[in-house]
């Protein structure tokens, strides 16, 4: 019980804690009941921010949710442009992540850091398909060890204001190895390399470092659900 109550905080949310614990103290002196909605508020800041630790499966070729959330949208669509991977269309699971979840984002596959891009952009419902092509964005193609690549997008959303990328160009990632946070709710969007088909559905709630999103050895069709 102590362990799921007790998570590490992500060093980036310490000063969001301190700035609502301040505000708090200065709701108290105004008027106590306001204090202890800044009470429950520093509490929400603390709970954001958690940084968990996760199990991964370390089969090669896997490749894993970098984001806590919901599948919102599988389809195919063309990487971003600024990532220099062609127009073709290649098999995308978007995840999306309200502000309850865990935002620490984790590195969805074993490869190299071939190209890292940032894009100003929108601030729309990160749920929206339009986010992918107008919001805020931080680019990452990566190189698998069989030579083909990948991307990983971190999109802003409605309330988000800040991306956090922690991985350069040219880097070696692991598997759920943690990358960033987007802070106050965002999605992920994963471009697979062609032919490579989704082990997820749609509605479905992934655990970044952990949920299985496929499997490059798989031969497997798309999969589907259904709410039980």
């Amino acid at each position: 019980m102590l362990k799921t109550v007790l998570v590490p905080i992500h060093r980036a949310g310490w000063p969001f804690v301190a700035i609502f614990a301040a505000v708090t103290l200065v709701l108290f002196l105004l008027w106590q009941p306001l204090g202890w909605v800044g009470v429950v508020l520093t509490l929400w800041c603390a709970y954001f921010f958690r940084n968990p630790e996760r199990v991964t499966p370390v089969r090669e070729g896997l490749i894993i949710s970098p984001a806590d959330g919901v599948v919102q949208l599988i389809d195919r669509a063309a990487p971003p442009p600024e990532l220099e991977m062609g127009e073709q269309e290649r098999p995308r699971v978007c995840v999306f992540m309200n502000v309850f979840n865990v935002h620490i984002n984790r590195a969805p596959c074993d490869g190299v850091i071939a190209k890292t891009s940032y894009r100003p952009g929108k601030f729309f419902n990160a749920s929206l398909d339009k986010a992918s092509e107008f919001n805020e964005r931080q680019s990452l193609r990566i190189t698998l060890p069989d030579g083909r690549d990948l991307a990983c997008i971190q999109i802003a959303g409605l309330v988000a204001r800040r991306i956090r990328c922690d991985v350069a160009e040219g880097d070696d990632v692991r598997a759920g190895e943690r990358f960033g946070l987007i802070r106050f709710g965002s999605r992920l969007d994963v471009y697979f390399p062609d032919g490579v088909e989704p082990l997820v559905a749609l509605g479905q709630k992934t655990i970044a470092g952990e949920t299985v999103l496929a499997d490059l050895q798989s031969k497997e069709p798309a999969r589907t659900g259904e709410i039980r």
